[in-house]
Order: C-alpha cells, then structure tokens, then sequence
C-alpha cells in the first residue's frame, strides 16, 4: 500500500481535501467549545444574587431579581386558559356546575359561593372576592377568622415571624391566630410564592406553616429529617391537606391542627373528629353535626402508586425544564395534563393522547360513583328534614344524623382531595363506595322512622335544578349578599391594598 506522501504527489487535490475537513472540525469545535463556555458564564450569571433577601421577604418580584427563570414561570400561574375534562386553570362556579352541593353545604359558607381555584398567582385575589369571606367593614368584623390566611402567601410567614419575636414561639402563632379574618388584610397581600416554600439563604426548601411541623412532633417524627425528595411534596403538604380550627389549644384563637394523631386514612380523621366531637357546622336542613373535608390531596397522594414509587408533588406538577442550557424547576405549578412531555413522559412512553384517555377514564369511573353518591346524601338531608317536620324526636334522629355526618365526609374528602381519582383511584374509590352503603342505610333508617311517624308515602322532593333554586329553597338572600361584597370591594379592599404598598415602599432592598 502506498504512503499518504506517495498519494499526495500523484493526487494533489487529496492534501487540500485533508486541509478543508481539518478546517471544518476546527471550526466546529471552536463553535462547540465557545457554546459551552457561553452557557457555563450564562449559568454563573443567571445565579448571582443581585439583591439580598432578608429572611422574611414576601415579594415574589424581588425574589425574581436572583432567580428570573423560576419568577418568571412562576407567574405564568397568572394563565387561566387550560380546561381539562374536569377542570383547569380557568374559574368554574361549581354550584353552578353541580346545584345539589347547595344542599349540601346548607348552613355553611360554601353554600353561596364554590369555585373551582385558579393558579397561585389569584390566592389573595380570589379570597377577597369569596362570598365566604364575606363583607367586613372594621378588622373586628366578617364571619371568618384570621386563620383563613393561613396559606394565601409567605406575607402569612413573615406576620408569624414577627409575632414570633415579639411573644414567643408558641404565643405568637396563637396570636395569628387570634380575631377576625379582616384583622390582617393589609398584611396579607403578596400571593403564594417564594419565601413560602424556599430558604433565602441557600434556596433549601423549608416548611413555613407550624401545623405541619406539629401534627410530625404528634407523631413522634422530626420533619427536619425528611429527605429532598420528600420535601418536594411536603413544602406542598403545608396547605393541601386536611385540617381544622382547634378553639381549646389557645383561647381566643382558632389553631389551626392537622388531624393526623390516629393516623392520616379517611377512616382515621373522621374518628378523630369524633372522639372529640368535632362539627364544623350544623345542617340547616337535617340538623346534623357537620364535617368540611379541606382538601387531603397529600393524605390521599400518599395511598397511590405514584407515591409508593417516590414520585413527588414537584416531579408532575413543577417539573425541571431546560432553558439556554440550564435546567431549572418549572414554578408553573399546574395540571401535568398541560405539560405531558415534560411531567408523565418522562418516564411514561405512551402517546400523549393516550396518557390522557388513561386519566380521563378513571376519573370518569371514580366521579360516577361519587356523583351517586352526591345524589344519596342530598336526598337523606332533606329526608331528614321531612322527619324533623313529622315530629321527630333528637334519640330517633341521633343514629340517623351520624349517617349523614359520615356519609358526607367520605363524599366530602373524595371531592376536595383535588386530584384524588388519580393520585390513588383505587382508595378514592374505596372511600366513596363505603359512603354510598353509609348512605343508603341511613335513607333505609329515615324511611323506617317516617313509617313509624305514620308517613309511608314518596317525599315532596324540591326543584333544585339551578344554584338559584337551590339558594332560594335553603334560605339564602344571594342579593343582600353580592351587593355586601360589592361594597367592600370597592371601599375595604382598595385601602388595604394602599397600606400595603405604602409599607413595602418603606423597605429598603440592598444591591450586591
């Protein structure tokens, strides 16, 4: 064989072929190595703090001065445009929706007014303008209490901290704890963001809310043992699980406590609840000792095999993305059903379309059973008024009110676990088919007693097609009340906001 020189003399242009592909690897690896040291600097400068964050600091903007790339998906929760078979991201009044949970919720706040949230960015927003919240016109005025802020926004921390500081660590909680929920709207003002979840120091995450941190200490656990992943779903285990305001821990205040001592299972809360005789409110129409679920999306989640697999909150719901080569986590915390690639495909290889027929279809399955069941408890609540009317005595009631009361709350916390029909469909599932046989054997006691009363004929059952009609049928004056709204949010809300901005303009922020 001939040697490149020897081919060379004979074939010139061999040398000069040798010479371009040499210029062109050249060239490419020039392009290649000025990439990486372009992305390497953009790294470096994406993560150097421009401002210093005090412990405390509530605004999401100045977070954003060090961490653009998160702020900036984060406030991408301000989109309301995605709708899903069963939800989204857009407002839907529920009891327009669905009437009957008028019925349901009859006596309480939920009764005049149930949407369906929207992103993070609207927490403080859409407390506001709740009918539930009400009208107040002084800080010692409305019907809720100061602890419905609990878990609007990291101002909620910083409010804390303060009275923390100036009573002690157990006191001051207490005291946030303490007077009305007006008592704090011109405190309360950031939303969901930042300090609520994230150490300015290093950007670990933390818990912020003292409720989880206490139902842990309960159960003879140290939550600042809990690993990386593990936080990723308990920073969101602050506000979306199940809890209560406990008025006997400090007086005068509505504490909130997370029922978890007997353990975090459905059946477990509700006895907790019971032993200690718990009711949120009482029925207006069947007089029973009512329970609200809150929303157990962390209880339910942990039943489910996403969970059992050490998929956390945070890998479907705010997974990493990439963006001019640096990985981040996407703080567009929304339904995975609206960013399939990066949240179910990263480990499901299925079509898009056909991960979603899968969720669509159990939720289909579980929201049958639970929309039955729905039917069932509207039914016996206004069967047992009927009872009421026919002269029926507290000892024949008793059996039949704890029915209703157990039936509801396994309805109750298979519709607020936000997600529970895929997170775990088998318990979500589970929970609901007890409550239908809880249901239908308080109904079989009703229709014993009526017989017994001298009633054995169909009961009148009312026109409840519209939330309107089924307003007006549980005696709510839905007039006198918008307009109460309508005033104080044109006359409460905007001087709120004015000493809250006023405040913050007061507060200097350091340039590094």
């Amino acid at each position: 064989m001939k040697s490149i020189n020897e081919q060379i003399k004979k074939k010139p242009w061999i040398a000069w072929g040798l010479f371009l592909a040499t210029v062109v690897v050249v060239f490419i690896l020039g392009l290649l190595a000025s990439s990486i040291a372009e992305r390497r600097a953009e790294a470096v400068f994406a993560y150097t703090p421009q401002v210093e964050l005090s412990e405390w600091e509530p605004r999401n903007e100045v977070w954003g001065e060090n961490y653009p790339r998160e702020f900036q998906s984060y406030y991408q929760t301000a989109d309301t445009s995605f709708r899903s078979k069963y939800n989204g991201s857009a407002m839907i009044d529920m009891l327009e929706v669905d009437p009957r949970l008028v019925v349901l919720w009859a006596g309480y706040g939920f009764a005049k007014d149930y949407n369906q949230g929207r992103g993070h960015y609207y927490a403080i927003e859409d407390l506001q303008k709740s009918l539930r919240t009400g009208a107040p016109k002084t800080a010692n005025d409305g019907p809720m209490p100061s602890t419905c802020w609990t878990c609007k926004g990291p101002d909620v921390p910083r409010v804390m901290n303060d009275l923390i500081e100036k009573l002690g660590p157990k006191e001051g909680v207490a005291e946030f704890y303490r007077g009305k929920w007006a008592k704090l709207g011109m405190e309360i003002i950031n939303p969901i963001g930042c300090a609520d979840c994230h150490n300015p120091e290093n950007m670990n995450l933390r818990i912020t809310r003292p409720a989880l941190v206490e139902a842990f200490q309960r159960q003879g656990k140290d939550i600042a043992k809990a690993s990386y992943q593990e936080m990723r779903s308990l920073v969101c285990a602050q506000c979306h699980v199940e809890y209560y305001f406990n008025k006997n821990k400090f007086e005068g205040a509505n504490y909130l406590t997370l029922p978890w001592d007997n353990g975090m299972s459905c059946e477990e809360v509700e006895e907790y609840y019971d032993n200690m005789k718990f009711k949120d409110w009482i029925h207006k129409l069947s007089k029973a000792p009512m329970l609200k679920a809150q929303h157990p999306g962390y209880e339910i989640y942990l039943t489910g095999v996403h969970a059992d697999r050490g998929v956390s909150c945070a890998d479907c719901h705010m997974p990493y993305k990439n963006e001019g080569g640096i990985k981040f986590t996407d703080h567009k915390m929304q339904s995975p059903l609206n960013n399939v690639s990066n949240s179910c495909q990263v480990c499901h290889r299925e079509e898009t379309a056909k991960l979603v027929a899968n969720v669509t279809e159990r939720q289909d399955r579980i929201i049958e059973n639970r929309d039955k069941l729905e039917e069932l408890i509207v039914r016996a609540h206004i069967e047992a008024k009927f009872a009421w009317d026919k002269g029926a005595t507290e000892n024949q009631m008793n059996e039949i009110l704890m029915d209703i009361r157990h039936a509801q709350w396994r309805w109750d916390y298979a519709a607020a676990s936000h997600g529970g029909s895929f997170h775990s469909p088998v318990e979500t599932g589970r929970i609901i088919s007890t409550g239908i046989t809880i249901a239908q054997e308080g109904r079989i006691k009703l229709a014993r007693l009526l017989a017994e009363l001298g009633y054995n004929k169909p009961i009148p059952y009312p026109d409840i097609s519209t939330k309107a009609k089924a307003q007006k049928y549980i005696g709510l004056d839905m007039d006198k009340l918008n307009k109460e709204k309508n005033e104080f949010l044109k006359s409460i809300v905007p001087k709120w906001t004015e000493t809250a901005m006023e405040r913050e303009k007061s507060w200097k922020t350091k340039t590094l």
